[in-house]
């Protein structure tokens, strides 16, 4: 699995506390890493990292990714060998609410680890997550490829795009030869799964009424995203940095996207079809947005054949595998079972990686 890298490597995981940080952080000590953890607070209430007790289970670090002196000196103790950097500002509409906090997350956040990592040449790999939203989206049909414009029409777009622009900067100045760490960025599209209760996202906005017994107010029914489950960009994350620590050339220095098959970028109103059928009583509403508020883009798809060329990485679920994986997550914390919802989550994982071995994924072995 993932040419056994991560046993008994010491990782650190900026962002840990939030969705896709907790996941990843599931999954490596699955694989027998010894994991830590840095983040500012817990997200959301109820969050994934509380409901799978990951805080007795990691060595936890609180602290705010723009503070550098804060940073250096969680890394000085820990001592990683490798970092996933997840930590951000992330959702659109806030954005809008606070730029300058976006920006300084994304952006300065972004820098902080790299410039850390420069002066710690002794540091192996450095796996750095961004956006699919870092693209300029000119709402065209087929899926931005990695060496598309950069840019974005909102803060959280441009502060993804400015990190990335930030990242090439270092990799091409301080990581390119010699001894320094090995380095990459990862751009990732819409991400459901069990333990997402982040404001303004669409799966967890509908299961938060759906649980109360509200119906779900719908925005931009029509607008598309590649949804893909959070074990789908994990896996490329994790094969991502396990080709940097042995030391392959072809990923030192590159951006990858990963991102599900182009058949399902599906839009808001089949994704919430498809999980209300799981969920009885379900209900939903299409909300119309006013005209003065802000909006984010309604077509947006990567091209992730470079993953496929360079990685031999693929999505590994189908559309209906997603979504049961997901509802079955949700049900079992709103049936009271948290005391199992860490067993739930590796079962999951365990599952996801059959299929994947079926399927015959690289990263399996």
């Amino acid at each position: 699995m993932f040419g056994e890298v991560y046993a008994g490597r010491r990782v650190l995981v900026t962002g840990h506390t939030g969705f896709k940080g907790s996941w990843l952080c599931v999954w490596l000590l699955e694989l027998g890493a010894q994991v830590a953890g840095y983040s500012l607070d817990i997200p959301t209430v109820p969050s994934n990292f509380e409901a799978v007790g990951l805080k007795e289970r990691l060595t936890h670090f609180e602290g705010d990714v723009r503070d550098i002196a804060s940073l250096a000196r969680v890394i000085d103790a820990f001592e990683p060998e490798i970092i996933f950097h997840l930590a951000a500002q992330s959702l659109v509409r806030r954005s809008f609410a606070e730029p300058v906090l976006t920006f300084e997350t994304n952006a300065m956040g972004t820098l902080n680890v790299l410039e850390c990592m420069r002066q710690r040449p002794q540091m192996r790999v450095g796996v750095i997550i961004t956006s699919d939203k870092c693209y300029r989206n000119q709402e065209w049909t087929w899926g931005y490829r990695e060496n598309d414009v950069l840019g974005g029409h909102d803060p959280y777009s441009a502060s993804k795009a400015c990190a990335e622009n930030i990242f090439t900067a270092y990799a091409r100045s301080y990581f390119a030869t010699g001894q320094g760490p090995w380095v990459a960025t990862t751009r990732a599209g819409n991400v459901i799964g069990g333990g997402d209760w982040a404001p303004d996202r669409i799966v967890p906005d509908c299961i938060r009424a759906w649980s109360e017994g509200r119906p779900a107010q719908i925005h931009s029914p029509e607008a598309t995203r590649p949804w893909q489950h959070v074990l789908e960009p994990l896996s490329g994350y994790l094969w991502l940095g396990a080709r940097l620590w042995q030391g392959d050339p072809a990923v030192r220095g590159e951006s990858f996207n990963f991102g599900p098959a182009p058949e399902v970028n599906q839009s808001v109103k089949d994704l919430v079809s498809s999980i209300a059928s799981h969920w009885p009583g379900a209900k939903w509403q299409i909300e119309r947005q006013s005209s003065q508020e802000q909006k984010g883009s309604v077509l947006l798809k990567l091209c992730c054949d470079k993953a496929l060329d360079v990685l031999r990485w693929r999505s590994n679920l189908d559309f209906s595998e997603t979504i049961f994986l997901t509802i079955e997550w949700y049900k079992s914390f709103y049936q009271g079972l948290n005391a199992q919802l860490y067993g739930l989550t590796a079962q999951q994982i365990d599952c996801y990686t059959n299929t994947a071995r079926v399927n015959r994924l690289a990263w399996t072995g």
